[in-house]
């Protein structure tokens, strides 16, 4: 029989002779909840409702990866920052993960000392008008003033696409989305310009949301996912293999209302998932039944895309390209075995 390290680290670490300084697991599991870093406020992604209490899409990663490591979703610490603050918060050690609807890009990548442990949503960049401006394309926005949150990939983007089509804008920045909002209530700005699924989350925010919808332009590709820092491959491949999890659950079709019953199924598979059989979860230093916690305590993945952004949700957005390898979309688990 195995002795997992999350038992070593538990109470029989004098097993251990030469243990390594303090690995972020170690770190994690000494304050017994992980410190995640989310939004200010994004609709759908981490927001807190009329109880206070955080939800969404990103929000739901966290508890994931609580689950897994604790076997409780609830030892989280949620830490909210703006774009400006989310990188130096992880690469000081103020929170052992961002899930914070960050862009995938290769300067993030590779010079901030950061690793993006997947994508839990594929995105793109596009404009959220007033229908009084008279505007059916983003071609016709040449002139136009934006609203923009600093510190993303947003500005560059408009940049980009502006140029490119011989156009010239005007730019409002604002730290968090919540001011991008109200500067585009205001009139600072003819246009807010975000990643789409905020413009949706962002427009139920309006007096009225009938008054704006968004354009059917989307100029940039924006797969948005949780990082963790570089150099602790033991708390990447938690994190990585987290994101995985939850969508080959949909995949294999184990809910968090059937997950229970599943543990008496046959498929291989299903097995290997919900550790029944094999070693998934002793070979990443955790309880064999990680995933099973997962799955049981916050959902697979469409059923938490369903519930923060989907049909289930007031911002009613299509699965699309978010939708399963094998329904049409892009997320594809790599396989547990």
């Amino acid at each position: 029989m195995k002795i997992t390290k999350v038992a070593l680290l538990l109470g029989a670490a004098a097993l251990v002779p030469n243990l390594a300084s303090a690995s972020t697991l170690q770190e994690v599991i000494k304050k017994g909840e992980v410190s995640c870093g989310i939004s200010t406020g994004i609709p759908g992604f981490s927001a807190t409702d009329s109880k206070g209490v955080w939800q969404g899409l990103d929000v739901d990663f966290c508890k994931s990866v609580a689950a897994a490591v604790f076997g409780d979703a609830s030892k989280v610490k949620y830490i909210a920052l703006t774009a400006k603050e989310r990188f130096t918060a992880l690469q000081s050690g103020e929170i052992d993960l961002l899930s914070r609807s960050t862009t995938w890009t290769s300067t993030r990548d590779t010079s901030l000392g950061l690793h993006f442990a997947g994508v839990n949503y594929y995105d793109g960049q596009g404009f959220l008008i007033n229908k009084n401006l008279g505007v059916t394309s983003a071609k016709e926005l040449d002139g136009a003033t934006f609203c923009i949150q600093a510190g993303t990939t947003t500005e560059l983007n408009l940049t980009d696409y502006f140029r490119a089509n011989g156009m010239e804008y005007k730019a409002v920045s604002y730290d968090t989305s919540g001011q991008t909002v109200d500067g585009f209530k205001s009139g600072r700005c003819d246009v807010l310009t975000s990643d789409a699924s905020q413009l949706y989350g962002l427009r139920i925010k309006l007096d009225d949301p009938n008054s704006a919808f968004v354009l059917p332009e989307i100029i940039s590709k924006e797969p948005l996912g949780p990082l963790v820092r570089q150099g602790d491959d033991e708390w990447f491949n938690i994190v990585r293999w987290t994101m995985f999890a939850i969508i080959e659950a949909e995949e294999l079709g184990v809910t968090s209302s059937n997950a229970e019953a599943m543990l008496k199924s046959e498929n291989p598979s299903i097995k290997r998932l919900l550790g029944t059989s094999g070693s998934a979860g002793e070979d990443l230093g955790l309880r064999n039944d990680w995933a099973y916690q997962i799955v049981k305590q916050v959902g697979n993945y469409g059923e938490s895309f369903e519930k923060n952004v989907g049909k289930d949700s007031p911002l009613k957005i299509d699965r699309g390209i978010n939708n399963l390898w094998n329904k049409g979309g892009l997320m594809y688990p790599m396989p547990i075995r």
